[in-house]
């Protein structure tokens, strides 16, 4: 095959890049919209506008919404693992930093590559799996003053961590077999259908996580802007893959990290402490030499 050329690649980080400074923008809208609107109810608007915004592409661009029989299990667990990834990432971020949560969340390829040699087989050699030890102990960095401020939400970003880790499995295989438009419509088809008879049977329950409420005046902007955000920077990163090889994109995404700190200081004036900064630079750090290893090992 072969290699992309440099027009291509370059394009690639950009939009990569893109995705680093819009991903944030996704839980910026999210964290402005648990105010006054439960979690379940932000988490149905993210996947319901995205499906939304993906259906006008499939007509211009003529794609076909058929789905092999094969495809099906592997849809719906993308679909399933991302709402629970989102639920979990919201409802953390009510009352936590962004930038804490989203520390945590980013030892999702770590839990990958884990899973990739002790039940896949993977040839993972001991420097890499030091990497991902070194990675958990940057987590309990942040999550401790997290704990210690929030109580137990500040261990919810783990679940989100943990889904987000199978959905990157799920998808690399879903991938290749799917057009990305068709697959970001279906995961927000199938995620829409799975949330609206759990929020309508949650009516008048009072709780407070999913019964839902009439939203009003700017909420209605931030719910539109939570699907718009997630949809608009899961499709550059899906095109930014389809560019420039994974293993120059990869470090880019630890560049997120440090927006959406800068993006929840901005907004909501929060900033991590001195023991969540350095469990942030530990676990960017480990996951930069983990790339770097894993490059080694391919030869790049």
């Amino acid at each position: 095959m072969d290699a992309p050329s440099t027009d291509k690649v370059l394009t690639g980080v950009v939009l990569m890049l893109g995705f680093c400074l819009t991903a944030p923008l996704l839980d910026v809208a999210a964290k402005l919209a648990s105010s006054s609107v439960p979690v379940g109810q932000i988490t149905a608007a993210r996947f319901g506008v995205q499906c939304a915004l993906m259906a006008p592409f499939i007509g211009i661009m003529r794609l076909s919404l058929q789905v092999a029989h094969k495809q099906w299990l592997p849809l719906i667990s993308r679909a399933l693992l991302l709402l629970f990834a989102t639920f979990c990432f919201i409802t953390a971020i009510r009352v936590m930093p962004l930038a804490d949560a989203l520390a945590i969340v980013f030892i999702a390829p770590f839990i990958v590559l884990l899973f990739g040699k002790f039940y896949l087989g993977e040839d993972v050699g001991p420097r890499r799996i030091g990497a991902c030890f070194v990675g958990f102990v940057g987590v309990l960095f942040v999550i401790q003053p997290s704990f210690a401020a929030f109580g137990a939400v500040a261990l919810i970003p783990l679940g989100t961590a943990v889904a987000f880790a199978f959905y990157i499995l799920v998808t690399r295989g879903l991938s290749r077999q799917m057009h990305p438009v068709v697959m970001q419509f279906h995961t927000g088809l199938i995620a829409s259908l799975f949330c609206t008879p759990v929020i309508l049977l949650a009516q008048g329950s009072g709780f407070e996580l999913l019964d839902p409420v009439w939203p009003e005046g700017i909420a209605w902007l931030w719910l539109f802007g939570a699907g718009f955000f997630a949809t608009l920077s899961h499709m550059m990163m899906t095109y930014a893959l389809s560019l420039a090889p994974s293993a120059t994109l990869a470090p880019l995404q630890y560049f997120e990290l440090p927006v959406a700190t800068l993006f929840g200081y901005l907004v909501f004036q929060d900033f991590p402490n001195s023991l969540s900064l350095m469990g942030i630079a530990i676990i960017i750090g480990a996951g930069l030499y983990m790339i770097h290893r894993e490059r080694v090992s391919a030869g790049l």
